[in-house]
């Protein structure tokens, strides 16, 4: 089977994380931690964890002319995705993430979006492509743009939850969010012309079609380390395995063990899985 052709548009950020044996309450300082630095940004992580379960990869990004930048690429570099419409500006520093994972891998975000913020329209340049991924933390302008323009399979991660463009509800094939982000979204997503995935942590998710059940699926068990970069590993997972054309159930429960199998290292994208890892946690039914 040739690889699937994904193009990811998205964020691209360094994430700076804190681990420690709480997260702190509103106003309280927490000590004793350690400090990591990895690659982040939900399209960058999505971008790598696309890439290691099998997919031809092109990110189209924005990132600042500055040392974190290096940093921020290295590993989607490292791993073969096509960066060549990764832009350089200037005039921001790359995105930086703030992260507190407590020890039982839960996590607190803060993100400073910088260069990922002069993404816009005109960058969307969609080179030939089977799929279409992106996120919320880009201007909802370049993720309207990427709807508009994409020839195949367009699945939106909304995610953080801001206000979408209705282009989003009508073309999308795939929307994917979380039970928090259903709700904020209520009614819209039951309206929503394609599928809808709602994840809800260790119990899983379930595919929807204008509100109701087609498909639900329960994570294996692993043991966590990070949490951090889960949600975006499902979301390139999920979309993988639809535009592959495997069956609904299927390429939830695919989605689900690479989610889980990402939780199991630490960092968003040095936690990413690659195929064979996910698919000995998911094997196909007898």
């Amino acid at each position: 089977m040739s690889e699937a052709r994904i193009v990811i548009v998205g964020s691209v950020n360094l994430d700076i994380v804190a681990s420690a044996a709480t997260l702190p309450a509103p106003g309280e300082t927490v000590t004793g931690a350690s400090l990591a630095f990895h690659p982040g940004g939900k399209g960058a992580n999505q971008a790598l964890a696309a890439r290691r379960l099998g997919g031809a990869v092109t990110l189209i990004a924005c990132v600042g002319a500055d040392a974190n930048a290096e940093a921020a690429l290295a590993l989607l570099r490292a791993d073969g995705v096509d960066l060549t419409l990764c832009r350089t500006d200037a005039s921001a520093a790359t995105g930086v993430a703030l992260i507190a994972v407590n020890a039982a891998g839960e996590n607190q975000i803060v993100v400073a979006s910088g260069a990922n913020a002069k993404l816009v329209a005109a960058d969307v340049k969609l080179p030939s492509h089977d799929g279409v991924l992106c996120q919320m933390e880009v201007a909802p302008g370049v993720v309207a743009a990427a709807a508009e323009r994409c020839k195949g399979f367009f699945a939106v991660n909304l995610a953080p939850a801001l206000p979408a463009p209705s282009i989003l509800f009508e073309r999308a094939d795939l929307i994917i969010v979380n039970e928090g982000e259903a709700a904020v979204y209520g009614g819209a997503l039951d309206q929503a012309r394609g599928l809808v995935a709602v994840t809800y942590g260790a119990r899983g998710a379930a595919l929807f079609r204008q509100g109701r059940k087609l498909a639900e699926a329960a994570p294996p068990a692993v043991t966590p380390v990070d949490t951090t970069g889960a949600g975006d590993c499902f979301s390139a997972a999920l979309t993988l395995a639809l535009v592959e054309g495997r069956p609904k159930e299927q390429a939830l429960r695919f989605a689900c063990a690479a989610g889980a199998a990402a939780t199991t290292r630490a960092g968003a994208q040095t936690g990413m899985p690659w195929r064979a890892e996910v698919e000995a946690l998911s094997p196909p039914p007898v």
